[in-house]
């Protein structure tokens, strides 16, 4: 393949050799600047010394672009374990839920958690296939953090139709470099704190299908205040919800929006085609290079993630020399995003010799 030099620019100046965005993204610098000139204003004014809603509310609609959808159909929060428990809040008593075997755990385990539910698991491969009458909700990743399997988002969306179940889709490892259409599924969520480059506590939910649109919403448990319809009449007493999906707005980590707005707008400059095609391209040319050196990863194709067994006893020797990659599942993950290049698929697949 033809040389590969990162992208955005003087954006990202990193120290380390980065391949581990599948556990945490890199700050973009105009992130980190505006988190430096929040954190000093506040130190005079407190965080309500600027407008405490508009990093949010332009959070919302850069994350809403990325995914093709208005605004009013996001909400945001915390957390993908907060959001879980939520969507399980809104299924009947006894309902069925189908999810892949060894999804990541802020998705699940509040489903398996909550009263009621009934949590059925087969292989990822098998999702679409498993599906069946009863079946209240299929929740799964696009994205598998474990392997960088991609799911058949489009087979398992034509199941649940045919059974009448809903979706709920996890694009945490994928919103950022994978081209998504949010509107394809009842509910999304996505932690921002990995390929989207926003600062932790960052978190999104799409709401697709017919909710607000001739069919209710589910009830807003954890409304407060900023969930109101005039947030300004909203502080004490009950409160009238949103008629958007701000309705599920959580009381939002202030500095984490104010990082996640420039984050988002970065991406949304690039474009998330141009970025997945960068990313896959860099992730082909590792899977390459350890085929030439005998090791074969998890197949994943068309994944930024690589995952390798065999090799997962070489992070400690690669943190030491400044590449940083993760051991997931006994597996040695290479992660690899808008700020790398060929030149780090390089000094990685050196340092495995």
């Amino acid at each position: 393949m033809h040389r590969r030099e990162p992208l955005g620019g003087a954006e990202f100046a990193p120290e380390t050799t980065y391949l581990n965005s599948a556990s945490s993204g890199l700050l973009p610098r105009r992130a980190a600047d505006a988190l430096r000139a929040a954190i000093d204003e506040s130190a005079s004014y407190g965080t309500m010394g600027r407008d405490y809603l508009a990093a949010t509310t332009a959070s919302r609609a850069a994350f809403a672009r990325l995914m093709d959808l208005p605004a009013e159909r996001v909400a945001v929060g915390s957390s993908v374990a907060v959001q879980s428990a939520f969507v399980a809040a809104s299924l009947p008593e006894g309902a069925e839920v189908l999810a892949p075997e060894g999804d990541f755990s802020s998705l699940v385990n509040p489903l398996a958690a909550h009263p009621g539910i009934k949590l059925r698991t087969v292989p990822l491969e098998a999702l679409a296939d498993a599906v069946r009458p009863g079946t209240a909700l299929v929740a799964f990743s696009a994205v598998q953090s474990l392997d960088g399997r991609i799911a058949d988002m489009a087979a398992v969306r034509e199941a649940a139709a045919a059974h009448g179940a809903r979706t709920y889709l996890d694009i945490t490892q994928a919103a950022g470099w994978l081209p998504l259409r949010a509107a394809d599924f009842d509910f999304v969520v996505a932690g921002a704190f990995k390929w989207l480059l926003c600062p932790r506590g960052t978190t999104f939910m799409a709401f697709g299908g017919d909710f607000g649109r001739g069919e209710e919403w589910p009830a807003a448990l954890h409304a407060g205040w900023v969930a109101g319809e005039d947030i300004g009449e909203s502080n004490y007493g009950l409160i009238q919800p949103a008629a958007t999906a701000r309705r599920f707005d959580e009381p939002h980590a202030h500095f984490s929006y104010v990082g996640a707005e420039q984050s988002l707008g970065l991406l949304g400059e690039l474009g998330v085609s141009a970025i997945h095609a960068h990313d896959t391209a860099l992730a082909e040319y590792y899977r390459a290079g350890l085929a030439e050196r005998g090791l074969t990863p998890r197949p994943a194709p068309g994944s930024a993630i690589v995952s390798t067994p065999g090799i997962a006893d070489a992070e400690h020797r690669l943190a030491e020399a400044g590449v940083r990659v993760s051991v997931r599942g006994g597996l040695l993950r290479a992660a690899f995003h808008l700020y790398n290049s060929t030149d780090d698929v390089d000094r990685l697949l050196a340092l495995l010799r």
